[in-house]
This record gives structure tokens, sequence and C-alpha cells, in this order.
């Protein structure tokens, strides 16, 4: 720890150094970063036969600085996780370290990284690293990356390195080259947007399997094109893994060597007051991991439920819903293949889309009234690939563009009207299909759901506000139906409060559940909690019970088991 403190102390005395000299001449030199910590304090719940952890009070900490002299940046992010991490985070993120750290060089031109860096090619389907604490992620690449920008209209990128897991990296190696080309620059177009994109990203990943059926060296491409006239805009993009291993179950096969691919369609009309986009999308094993076999913490658990090692971005394509309710049965994009010869599942990735629709009536007219009224609509469908599957020997063959049974569907409406300066009240009204066995490949349960979730907001005064938001869903199978209420009363720009319960009052024991072992009653999660915001700093308390389910940030998820106690929160910016 010693050493990570030397560090700091020489990042603030030369920042200090830097202030102090700005008298004589002029400097560029500024320390910035931020501060996060999260605690939970697990306690006991008697009525849910919950036993705090071993260690039951756990904290996720990170400190970033950041100091940037010139064309010149250097960065360390600390970590602690003490005396344990969260709950199911990632059993690698333990005690405190140095978790990343660069040192950046940049121009107009050219932009030099060596150390930890993040990366994005295209949509990410072939790469994304990136860091989302709340999920446990944070898959930077250590190594080295260049830009090269020769002119407004191009660029290019090359990167090579291993990514972290823990405190270390993994020992696949992963090479990247990515180019951008602005042909409406080039072709001085002056009324649409026209742009191309081609990628390779490369894992050398060397095997103890003797007489391998794959290369080492995966090869993956991607080409795409983004194009927009007025106010319709169309992308697409199309991606290509060369034939890898597959895991089965949770070892890579030998006998069972496929290709990858992905193609993603996106288009859209909007312009004031109306909105229209669509979202298509097939994946076909894209499952891409800088390591082919994941590391076993347990015989059911792998690095892989922890997004580990993971070299692509595949987020599901759904509303993220701000509804409780509504985040119960969540879906999560299909890009393995799995095949489950004791229960038959057969699966090889997904096909589907998803529409977003929103138009806003005007002011004074029937249905806008004297505010305006919004209304918003949201479709999504999501599908196995239709084709010829073999249990055992394990194989498949896909039809590229035909869709198999379906995995999820979630049709959704909204309205929102104001009524008056200080009253604001929306509803939204929710269909959701979520077929367990298929999407988890495991328990044979089917749930069809209906939501309804209204919300009203009023100012008590410029500073002061209150919202009310109840929700209720019926369900056919698993818990059934619940019921949900949030209180939030704003006092003012620094201090927010809240009240909210979640009731699954229709568990009926002998109903078919996906969870058989938590919870078995009607049961209140309950939770309150306050927050205090001032500048960049931000702290909040709360107490209650924790469901155990997902929790998704962005379309990607993490398991959390059931839990109640106090969390605290605290990030601060600088």
């Amino acid at each position: 720890m010693k050493k990570y403190i030397f560090l700091i102390a020489i990042c603030s005395s030369i920042s200090i150094f830097s202030q102090t000299d700005s008298k004589k001449e002029k400097t560029k030199g500024r320390l910035f970063g931020g501060f996060e910590s999260n605690s939970q304090w697990y306690l006991n719940d008697v009525e849910r036969e919950i036993n705090h952890p071993e260690q039951p009070i756990r904290s996720n900490n990170y400190l970033l600085l950041n100091y940037n002299y010139g064309k010149w940046t250097a960065g360390i992010q600390a970590e602690s996780y003490a005396p344990k991490s969260l709950l199911n985070f990632n059993p690698k993120y333990e005690k405190t370290s140095l978790g990343t750290y660069y040192l950046n060089y940049k121009t107009e031109k050219i932009d030099l990284t060596a150390g930890y860096f993040y990366e994005q090619f295209g949509s990410g389907l072939l790469l994304r690293s990136w860091e989302d604490r709340s999920l446990g992620i944070n898959n930077a690449i250590r190594g080295g990356k260049i830009v090269l920008r020769p002119t407004e209209n191009l660029s290019f990128t090359g990167l090579y390195g291993n990514q972290r897991t823990g405190f270390d990296v993994g020992k696949g190696t992963i090479y990247g080259f990515n180019s951008d080309i602005n042909l409406s620059g080039i072709l001085k177009m002056t009324k649409s947007d026209l742009s191309v994109g081609f990628s390779y990203v490369g894992r050398e990943d060397k095997t103890i399997i003797l007489n391998p059926n794959f290369k080492e060296l995966t090869n993956s491409f991607a080409g795409r094109f983004n194009y927009s006239h007025n106010s319709f805009y169309l992308n697409s993009e199309y991606n290509y893994k060369s034939e890898d291993a597959i895991l089965y179950p949770i070892k890579i096969s030998n006998s069972f060597v496929k290709p990858g691919s992905a193609l993603l369609t996106n288009f859209g009309y909007t312009k004031k007051g109306v909105g229209l986009d669509v979202t298509l999308r097939r994946i076909e094993n894209m499952n891409f991991l800088s390591e082919r076999n994941p590391e076993v913490f347990s015989p059911e658990q792998t690095s892989i439920a922890y997004n580990d090692r993971m070299m692509n971005f595949v987020p599901s394509l759904t509303k993220q819903h701000h509804s409780n309710l509504a985040n119960i049965y969540v879906f999560q994009a299909q890009k393995s293949v799995s095949i489950v010869s004791e229960n038959g599942i057969a699966k090889a990735g997904e096909i589907g889309g998803q529409i977003d629709f929103f138009y806003e009536f005007k002011k004074g007219s029937l249905l806008g009234g004297k505010y305006g009224t919004k209304i918003a609509l949201n479709a999504s469908n999501w599908f196995n690939l239709k084709g010829d599957y073999i249990l055992y020997p394990p194989d498949y063959k896909t039809d590229f563009f035909a869709s198999g049974k379906k995995y999820f569907s979630d049709y959704n409406f909204e309205i929102t009207k104001k009524f008056n300066p200080n009253l604001q009240g929306s509803l939204i009204i929710i269909n959701q299909y979520y077929d367990h066995q298929l999407i988890a490949a495991s328990l044979n349960v089917q749930v069809n759901s209906f939501i309804i979730a209204p919300e009203i907001s009023y100012k008590l005064t410029t500073t002061k506000s209150i919202k009310i938001a109840a929700e209720h869903m019926w369900a056919n199978s698993d818990r059934k139906n619940w019921a949900a209420l949030m209180l939030e009363y704003s006092h003012n720009l620094n201090w927010s409060f809240y009240v909210s319960d979640m009731y699954n009052y229709g568990f009926d024991k002998h109903s078919n559940l996906i969870d058989d072992v938590s919870d078995q009653f009607r049961i209140h999660f309950y939770n309150l909690g306050t927050a205090y915001t001032k500048g960049s700093s931000r702290i909040a308390l709360s107490y209650g019970r924790q469901r155990g389910g997902l929790v998704c940030a962005g379309g990607v998820c993490r398991f959390v088991p059931p839990s109640s106690g106090i969390a605290l929160s605290l990030t601060k910016s600088f």
C-alpha cells in the first residue's frame, strides 16, 4: 500500500508545484480524477431465513488520479475491496492493489497510450473494453495503442495487449486494427453524411489440446457504414469470427468447432415532435473470450458469470425500463451456443429486433391540450435461430434469416402529460413474455406478464417536489402477481428522500417457480433512503431488502443474491 500512497503524493506535489509556479510562467498542469465507495452492511433477516455472510461489512472502493501536462497525461486507479468485495462480485477482486495505470501522449494527428486502456471498434460486437463498477466489469487491455488521424476524415487505430482479470491480466493476447473513413468529407458531400469503417480483431490463446481442430489465433473481421440525410439515418454492420472451439458445457470441445457472425442494422427518422427508430440484429456463436476456457470457481459458477475476460459487447436490445416490476424478468442477449442434451435445449444465438416510436401532440391541439402530450411505443421480439440441431454429439446448422422458438417479447406504451406548471403525470402499460428454460437453459418456466405503472410528480415550490409511482403486475406463473409503490421527495437541490415497497402477494408455492429456494412466501421488499448532493459530491444511505435476481446496466447484467442490510455510497470527482 505504501507505493500507492507514494504515487499519490508525487501527483499531488506536481499539481502544487504547477500552481505555485503559474505566476512566473503559464503551465498546463492539471490534476483530476475521482473517488467512489460502495459499502454494504449485510444483516440477518429472520423472516427470510437469511444469515449475514461471515464478513457482513463489505466495501468496493476506487480512487482514480490523472495528471495532464500539455500533450502528456498519466493516470492510476487504486482499488480496495476490504475487508471483502460486495456479494457476488468477481472473486478475483480482493484486498487492495493497483488496478490500472497508463501514460498517454496526444496531438491532433497522433494519440499514443501505454499501459491500460479502453477501446471500442464500431458497435463493440467484436471488441469493447470498458468499466462499469455497478456490474463489477473492468476488462481494460494492458499493452499499447496508437491512433493516427492524418486528416479530419481519416482515423486508424492499432492495439496490442492482454485483458485485465482481477488485479492481473489473462494469458490470451489481443491484436486489433480499426479504420474510420468519412466519405462525405472526402467527397465534399454537403447534404448527406456517409462514413465507412473496417475492423480486425485477433485473439491468440495457446491450447493444451493435442492436434486441435482450430487455430490458436482466432481472426475476426467487421465492416460497417453510416448514412444520414436530413431526418433519415441508416447504419449497418457485419461481423465474422473464424472457426473456434465451442464451450461444451464449460470447457472447449475439440470436436465442436464453428465460426461465428453478427449482423446489426439500425435505421430511423426523427425531427421535432416525432421519431421512429428500428434496430434489427442476428447473432450466431459470438461468445468471444480472451481465454477460450473460462475460469471455474465452483461446479455451477465460472468467470463468464462475472463478464470476466469478455472481449466484445453484446447488450440486450430491449427497452431499459425504470419500472421495478418490469425488471424482474429481464432478457439477456443470447450470443452463445448452448446444447443441453438432458433437457433438450439447443440454441446457437438470437434473431430479432426493437422498434421505438414517439410523437408529441402540439400544444393547443385537441389531444395536446394547453401543455402538450407525449406518447411513446416500443416493441421488441427475440427468437432462437431456426435450424437443424443435434443434441449428441452436439452440432447444428442454422438458417440465416429464419427464426425459431421465442425467447422474449416486450410491448409497451407510455403517455406523458403536463396538466399545469406544477403537475405532471405519466402512464406506462407493459406486456412481457419470458421463456426461462430457453434463455437460461434451466427450469421449464414461461411467464406472461402484464404491468401497469402510473406516476405523478408535483412541484411544491421552486426547489421542493414530490413524486409518487405505483405499479402492478399480473403474471400467469412463477411468483405471479406483484404490487409496488414508491414515494420520492426532493427537499432542495441537495437533499432527496425516498421510500418504496414491492409486495409479492401472488406467491403460490405450488406454482412453477424459477427460484424454488429463496423467499418461499409472500414478501415485502421494502427500501428507504436519502441522498445528499453538492457540486460533484454525492453521498447516499439506504436500508432495505434486495430481491435476488439480475441487476442490469445498459443491457448487460449481473446476478445478485437475496439480501437485507444497509448500503452507503459516496462519489466525488475533481
